[in-house]
């Protein structure tokens, strides 16, 4: 179990990336961003893939490759343009933590999948959630009037942190549906056909990336070193070696403990924000925290306990 709980904080330390690189690369659109990251997944996967390819070209049918660009779209594409948004309008802090509520959603929406607790059961969790949510909306709305910030702007990032939320509950619920339907590939399998069909989708949005102007700002550098070592990083980093290690615990711990640490995800993302700004979390900030990981925890051990009766 010692050794299941560190491949989920090694997991949770890597994905936490995502959400500090648009804040490291502020002069780069999230259209830019998101075409980088998966453009260079692709290709990895594509290396990983190419040995597996000759036994698996008869297995792969049209209706994978369609579910495959579907899921990839709304899960890879557009869930980290909403989140590359988020952070660079509203910051780490409520991205991170809106985001965090994702294995409430998921749980919520998949529920009639595998015969979950009815919503009066979950009261006391999503009580929790839904403070947190507001602890984080009235800190980041506070802050920006106290520094003289666009209120605009920072309710376009909240929202668009709840898009990701969404992006990425819909994926996972249809990710695991078309799985338990169709399961004749493993987990590796998936996650690399996963990453070559993000990865073309990826060269579309890399072509309308350089298509489209970019706004010059003066105060706002684009460092194009930068740009490339930030999004190998998250594209290695995250994508390939985050999922290794979270598939490593998926295997090694009971779904009732996995499922609660996707909240490393959150802390590590939250910590990497603190440092960034060379400061510590304000009271509701941290009110946020405590609130959203109970939330969610409460809410991942009540499912699980009531999915085994």
């Amino acid at each position: 179990m010692g050794k299941g709980i560190s491949y989920g904080l090694a997991a949770g330390a890597l994905w936490g990336l995502v959400f500090l690189a648009p804040r490291l690369l502020p002069g780069f659109s999230p259209l830019e961003l998101s075409a980088a990251r998966y453009v260079l997944y692709g290709l990895v996967s594509a290396a990983f893939l190419a040995p597996l390819w000759p036994r698996l070209r008869h297995s792969v049918t049209s209706n994978d490759w369609r579910a495959l660009f579907r899921l990839s779209l709304v899960g890879n594409l557009v869930y980290y343009l909403f989140v590359a948004a988020s952070v660079q309008m509203a910051g780490i802090a409520p991205a991170s933590l809106i985001v965090g509520v994702l294995p409430v959603t998921v749980t919520l929406v998949g529920s009639r999948d595998h015969g979950a607790l009815p919503l009066r059961k979950l009261a006391g969790p999503l009580a929790l959630v839904v403070a947190g949510i507001v602890c984080i909306n009235v800190d980041v709305f506070t802050h920006a009037a106290a520094s003289g910030g666009d209120w605009r702007m920072t309710l376009a990032g909240v929202v668009c942190a709840v898009g990701a939320l969404a992006s990425w509950t819909w994926y996972a619920v249809a990710n695991a549906r078309y799985l338990a339907k169709f399961g004749h590939f493993t987990s590796q399998e998936w996650s690399l056909l996963t990453g070559v069909a993000t990865g073309v989708l990826a060269c579309a949005l890399a072509i309308a990336a350089l298509l489209l102007p970019h706004p010059v700002t003066a105060d706002v550098p684009r460092d194009w070193q930068m740009f490339l070592i930030v999004n190998i990083a998250v594209a290695i980093g995250a994508s390939t070696i985050g999922n290794a290690f979270w598939n490593a615990a998926s295997r090694t711990l009971p779904l009732t403990l996995s499922g609660q640490l996707i909240v490393f995800e959150t802390l590590f993302a939250l910590v990497y924000g603190f440092i960034y700004e060379h400061r510590l979390p304000r009271l509701l900030e941290i009110a946020a925290v405590v609130l959203l990981l109970a939330g969610v925890s409460a809410s991942v051990r009540l499912h699980s306990r009531g999915s085994t009766h």
